[in-house]
């Protein structure tokens, strides 16, 4: 692939289970949920077999475990004592700890079949799925935590190269602690000033992340040369497009659509990057219609890429090639 001479899609996925949102639902509500979770991401890597599409899969390490048995020799040394203490997975795992919900926290079976799924790269979404700017974490914490995830990540042969910031909690102080860990690439947020501070849920913040899904606020995608390689530290490679789950109004599902296809368009023609990120959970309530809406969407990354060359690369691979 000549870089001169093409765009790119770019797909990371936040792999999460209940780690992602045991703060935020009541897992007890969620069974079918995360039953229908599980069952789908097997079905996204068919999809992006077919058309031939590279991912990254950022996965919580706390997934790789087997049972909770593992999960308590995994804690490391030192954890995050979040002020907030209903952030805490450790917290949360304790309170939890049963054989009827290991499906939902552990997923070292799913972790195999993305690994060995051509294309895909798996990479970290931390261990605990870790905040790192909330008040009460270290950095020492962050250091013991990615620690775990890139020794767990190894014992299935996997090196972690690309991480995703839980909750977009992009540290920049940070970024040596992930570069010594043998990172090299991690996705940073959207430049709009509604991501500017990605822990505020501001009403005007809520509005507009959920007005831009349907409408024009700017555009999305990113010329090659706005990827600025510091010495020494991870590429941080722009999320450019949030794929919201299935809505139940068709109107603005159509419209969702159409936004992402005409974003990708642009892309395409004008040969700049674009990265399009989701949670597989966001699948978890309507699987069926989700996958619809994913196979439209790669369909017209297909015809884009017949017409314009067209590329697609998972985090790793954009990397390797811009760092």
């Amino acid at each position: 692939m000549n870089n001169s001479k093409s765009g790119y899609l770019l797909i990371s996925l936040d792999f999460e289970l209940l780690w992602g949102i045991f703060d935020v639902v009541d897992y007890t509500s969620k069974k079918k949920y995360f039953k229908q979770t599980r069952a789908v991401i097997p079905e996204i890597l068919k999809l992006f077999e077919e058309y031939q599409v590279h991912a990254t899969w950022a996965t919580v390490g706390m997934l790789f475990n087997k049972n909770w048995e593992e999960w308590e020799e995994n804690i490391p040394d030192t954890i995050p004592k979040y002020k907030n203490k209903a952030l805490s997975a450790y917290n949360f795992g304790q309170s939890i700890k049963s054989k009827s919900t290991e499906e939902f926290c552990f997923a070292p079976e799913l972790i195999q079949i993305i690994s060995k799924t051509q294309g895909q790269e798996l990479a970290t979404h931390t261990y605990s799925h870790y905040y790192c700017l909330e008040e009460g974490q270290t950095p020492q914490n962050f250091d013991n935590d990615l620690a775990m995830a890139v020794y767990l990540a190894k014992g299935l042969n996997i090196n972690l190269k690309s991480l995703v910031f839980p909750r977009n909690q992009l540290s920049a102080g940070y970024l040596k602690i992930c570069a010594a860990h043998g990172i090299k690439n991690i996705r940073s947020n959207p430049i709009s000033w509604y991501w500017k501070d990605p822990t505020s849920n501001s009403l005007s913040n809520k509005i507009a992340r959920t007005g831009d899904a349907y409408l024009n606020f700017g555009k999305k995608s990113y010329a090659a040369s706005q990827l600025s390689p510091k010495k020494n530290l991870p590429l941080e490679q722009k999320a450019s497009r949030f794929l919201r789950p299935v809505e139940g109004n068709g109107v603005l599902r159509n419209r969702k659509i159409n936004r992402i296809r005409n974003e990708i368009e642009w892309t395409a023609r004008n040969k700049e990057i674009y990265h399009l990120w989701w949670h597989p959970h966001n699948f978890g309530d309507q699987p069926e219609e989700s996958l619809k809406d994913l196979r439209k969407i790669l369909v017209y990354f297909k015809e884009m890429q017949h017409k314009y060359n067209f590329q697609s690369l998972n985090m790793q691979e954009l990397g390797t090639m811009y760092s």
